[in-house]
């Protein structure tokens, strides 16, 4: 049996440091594009640079995420990004565009793709048609029990790592596939900048007889 690894998230430099110094064997971060967690700090590409100097020192992997799902406009900006990844030598990157994996196939060979939890993944189906385009490791849906997890796991190749979140924001859709903060707000949960109305109290009442 493989040790698990025990992955923690790392918003700036300062969270990422604490991560480090408090025993994570891996972190993921993201640059200024293509991550959904847009209110975090983030890094600049000089920043990571630095920061995974700061990993290899201590000997913790660093996983880049790049889990937006980009509409036309951004493609183009895909392959330098990916290519500046593969030469920090990144450990892994995360994402959940099928077209992003493509690319990161041609522009960053020698990084591991990891499939994000934005993909939804419910069953063992998808995390072994995932495997099957390449993806060394799936990150499961939040929503699923353990024995979900558990057969999913039975019934995928071995060499397939699988990722689960033992902490964080539970959504009320499938992993942030939700038009609610758009629709309220124009924060769009489904790019990293979700307004969480979700978790307000609402009271129901008829639009043209108050009360």
């Amino acid at each position: 049996m493989k040790k698990m690894e025990l992955l923690a998230p790392a918003g700036d430099m300062e969270r990422l440091e604490m991560a480090v110094a408090y025993g994570a064997d891996a972190v993921y971060l993201a640059g200024n594009a293509f991550g959904m967690r847009s209110f975090a700090g983030n890094f600049s590409p000089e920043e990571l640079n630095r920061a995974v100097e700061l990993c290899r020192a201590h000997g913790v992997r660093v996983h880049v995420t790049c889990n937006t799902m980009p509409r036309n406009g951004e493609v183009a900006r895909l392959p330098e990004w990916l290519e500046h990844l593969e030469v920090l030598g990144v450990d892994a990157i995360i994402l959940a565009d099928v077209g992003v994996l493509a690319l990161a196939k041609q522009y960053a060979p020698h990084v591991q793709c990891h499939i994000s939890t934005q993909a939804s993944i419910v069953n063992y189906q998808a995390a072994r048609a995932w495997h099957s385009l390449g993806a060394g490791r799936v990150i499961l849906a939040r929503e699923l029990s353990l024995e979900e997890v558990r057969e999913i796991r039975a019934k995928t190749p071995p060499e397939l790592e699988i990722e689960v979140f033992a902490h964080g924001a539970m959504c009320v859709s499938y992993s942030g596939r939700c038009l609610l903060s758009n629709y309220m707000t124009g924060r769009d949960s489904n790019r990293g900048a979700c307004a969480q109305p979700c978790r307000d109290q609402y009271a129901l009442m008829e639009e043209k007889r108050p009360g």
